[in-house]
């Protein structure tokens, strides 16, 4: 009952239903990318005021633009942000709103909700660019009405949102599912990986960065037929069977640019059925693989859309 409780309070709030909140009542989202920020007003996905975007310098270069944009729009209630990390999403934390240790140069510490502070006097929502995007997707997209899913970005890097009975999940300070290890048969694929921690990590094999220093090209550059391809959902698959079996989601969303390929999905949801080989004997995965796996319904929206819900969460929160 208290599951049911929490979900259906989930849904009135993320839905449709925001009961303390006015009709069109506005939100900024900044979603932060390691190549660019996006930052926008708005209710929602369907409902963007204004929108801006830059690339990602230093922090205070991209922190100063983003704060200028709002500072020209009124009546904004709350501003969300979705950046990538790694991050400390706890409120209670010294360290809360802060880039922690990062291969992006000079973010390391970088003070993201202090900066905003400094200039608004607003409620500021703050967590990982995944996080937010799992959000985006709960409240508008191919996750409305879950209680327990992933979303998995999949470009340049992988990491991975995942929103478990009615909430997004933290912890220590939050998922890193692009760092898990999967399988790698040297025989099979001798690079050696290119995660500057981990070497052979799920990132480190199946990333943007990796594909490019397999093959000596971009990945968007691979043709069809290339075995690329087929290597990269292979991996994929390996750890869409770990994320099964560890957090049971009732479905799972691949987004990014290498997760959008159209190859790619069709061989990630049959390789995953052959490596879970039966074990899960759970319909939406016998029978409807094509909707367990699946591509975000906001599209490449799902990110700042994502930003826009955690600014709507704060201030419900203050």
């Amino acid at each position: 009952m208290r599951a049911y409780a929490r979900i259906l309070n989930s849904a009135l709030f993320y839905g449709k239903n925001w009961s303390i909140m006015k009709k069109n009542q506005l939100f900024g989202g900044i979603e932060g990318g390691g190549t660019k920020f996006v930052c926008a007003v708005g209710t929602g996905p369907y409902d963007i005021r204004a929108e801006v975007r830059f690339p990602t310098t230093t922090p205070k270069e991209t922190l100063d633009q983003a704060i200028a944009f709002f500072q020209e729009h009124d009546g904004i209630s709350a501003i969300g942000v979705a950046s990538f990390g790694p991050l400390d999403p706890r409120p209670a934390s010294a360290t809360f709103g802060q880039i922690l240790s990062t291969p992006k140069a000079g973010w390391s510490g970088a003070q993201i909700v202090e900066s905003l502070r400094g200039s608004f006097d607003l409620p500021i929502g703050f967590d990982t660019d995944v996080n937010g995007a799992a959000l985006g997707e709960f409240c508008w997209g191919a996750a409305q009405g879950l209680d327990t899913f992933i979303y998995l970005t999949l470009g340049t890097g992988i990491g991975g949102g995942a929103y478990v009975n009615g909430r997004l999940l933290h912890g220590l300070l939050h998922p890193e599912m692009g760092h898990i290890a999967v399988p790698h048969d040297l025989m099979q694929d001798p690079f050696e990986g290119a995660c500057p921690f981990h070497k052979d990590c799920f990132e480190g094999l199946a990333s943007g960065v990796a594909m490019e220093k397999r093959w000596g090209q971009r990945a968007e550059t691979l043709p069809s037929d290339h075995p690329g391809w087929e290597l990269e959902a292979h991996y994929i698959a390996h750890a869409l069977a770990s994320y099964i079996y560890t957090l049971s989601p009732q479905r799972i969303i691949i987004g990014g640019g290498i997760g959008q390929h159209t190859r790619l999905l069709p061989d990630v949801q049959q390789k995953t059925i052959s490596i879970l080989n039966g074990y899960v004997r759970a319909p939406a995965i016998l029978e409807n693989i094509q909707t367990y796996i699946v591509s975000p319904g906001l599209g490449d929206r799902a990110g700042v859309a994502g930003a826009i819900a955690l600014a709507k969460q704060a201030f419900q929160e203050k």
